[in-house]
């Protein structure tokens, strides 16, 4: 899938402030950001529109929301170089329809003269309340000084949750197979997912897929065995037989396929019981390898639980994995500690010990099949969320933790260690929420709150830190 984030870069100024401060700042801005932003992030300014590539006219507005559509940018990011025209912002951002950031630089002291030259502030107010009229959405950042790290840092925060909002409204989730007849917990309005929030689903039989898996294994010998070599590159196989190891090649490269040909972001996927009967193996390794390359997989055929995984990787710009995890248990010796684990769903680039990933048996499941992997998970923060809702209402588990150690168990595992664990627990039961979590390492609920302002309907639910704690992070260097 293309992972490119293409911003709008919309500088605006009044027409009866200085014309000189505006364009210094313009320029100073934009090489700001154009260090700032990481890796496939695309910016396209106004440098077309006028001699200043600057806006200042809002008979300039339709002309530059066109340009945008045109150009499919997913954020705009409008600095005030003076006070700003506060209606042509506006009327731009409710055309395109894309999150909006607005922000403007500290005023410098009056001139000896007792002259302002930009009055941005001033200005940032006006237009906050423009864009309310106009019921826009947008984004805040405190106004501070270019070179200040709360605007270097609000500006990161944005692109992410512009970034989780293109992931999450108008994507594609392959569902292969339907809920295991129990699971009643992972039950989704499909009908619902579309209509608010463009999420289509695309359902795949599962016996189509293990037709296609047989027929690649005698057909796509030379691609198999490419993966069997990786594979075993990866992860230590040595307790399968080379049979089975050659089925799990099988369904990595037909997913794969699937995923490309129609064009889908993230996998949900019914991995028990029926694919043991039918191939003999768990897809649990298949899901780690696939979600570290990009794709998440989701287990038991969560859509919920793949719509996290997509969020949390749009969150991390796609340069990390997530991890899908139950919470499993609380640890025996502390009190504030719970397990989260999978079968095997975990990507082998998080183990702690790179020498220790081997593939084994399913310890649960009466078929025993193999396919599952076990590792624990490194050292460091954690971010744990739940996208979920019920009866029409919708919203997203949020929380922070580090990894600790604890006992061993088969499986895929981290301890997850928090402030105050019997408040995540009493959240989660209360609220429409089950035990499958998305998991990525790093401090991702600033982003996570910033990206729900975005999604009607989407309730920012979190445990710790609080919204706000979030909030004064977000406005404080």
């Amino acid at each position: 899938m293309d992972l490119t984030f293409k911003l709008g870069y919309m500088p605006t100024r009044r027409s009866f402030f200085s014309k000189e401060d505006a364009q210094k700042f313009k320029k100073k801005v934009y090489e700001t950001i154009e260090k700032l932003v990481p890796e496939r992030v695309e910016i396209y300014g106004l440098d077309w529109l006028n001699e200043e590539g600057l806006l200042y006219d809002d008979k300039d507005a339709k002309q530059v929301a066109d340009f945008f559509i045109g150009k499919e940018v997913d954020a705009i990011f409008a600095p005030h170089c003076n006070f700003g025209t506060e209606n042509a912002v506006a009327q731009v951002a409710k055309k395109v329809q894309k999150p909006l950031l607005i922000w403007g630089p500290r005023d410098d002291a009056p001139l000896p003269s007792g002259e302002r030259l930009r009055d941005s502030q001033c200005g940032l107010f006006a237009t906050s309340k423009v864009l309310q009229r106009y019921n826009v959405t947008f984004t805040y950042i405190v106004n501070s000084r270019v070179t200040d790290p709360v605007f270097h840092k609000g500006f990161i925060n944005f692109i992410r949750a512009a970034n989780v909002v293109k992931f999450t409204k108008n994507v594609r989730i392959g569902q292969i197979a339907s809920r295991p007849p129990s699971f009643y917990s992972v039950i989704v309005n499909e009908s619902e997912l579309l209509e608010k929030f463009g999420i289509e689903i695309i359902p795949f039989n599962l016996s189509t897929i293990v037709r296609q898996v047989k027929d690649a294994i005698l057909i796509k010998k030379t691609e198999i065995q490419d993966i069997v070599a990786g594979i075993n590159m990866i992860a230590d196989f040595s307790k399968l037989t080379d049979e089975a190891t050659e089925k799990i090649a099988a369904l990595k490269y037909v997913l794969t396929q699937v995923i490309k040909e129609n064009n889908l972001q993230a996998l949900a996927f019914q991995c028990w019981d029926e694919l043991q009967h039918q191939l003999g193996i768990c897809s649990c390794f298949v899901h780690a390898l696939m979600t570290e390359e990009g794709t998440p997989v989701a287990c038991e055929s969560d859509i919920h639980g793949a719509i996290s995984s997509l969020m949390l990787q749009a969150a991390g710009l796609f340069r990390k994995p997530t991890f899908f995890s139950d919470l499993t248990i609380r640890h025996p010796d502390h009190d504030n500690a719970e397990l989260l684990w999978h079968c095997g769903a975990f990507p082998p680039s998080l183990s702690i010990c790179k020498t220790e990933t081997k593939i084994g048996k399913h310890f649960v499941l009466p078929s025993h099949a193999p396919g599952t992997c076990n590792w624990q998970l490194i050292k460091g923060d954690i971010t744990v969320i739940r996208f979920d809702g019920i009866k029409g209402k919708y919203s997203l588990f949020c929380g922070q933790g580090q990894a600790v150690d604890g006992p061993y168990t088969l499986g895929s595992y981290v301890y997850l260690e928090v402030n105050d664990w019997p408040m995540w627990e009493e959240k989660i039961i209360y609220g429409p929420y089950i035990h499958h979590t998305s998991c990525i390492y790093g401090n991702y609920a600033p982003v996570l709150y910033e990206a729900t302002r975005y999604l009607d309907g989407v309730t920012f639910d979190p445990a710790e830190p609080t919204l706000e704690e979030i909030k004064t992070y977000l406005r404080t260097n």
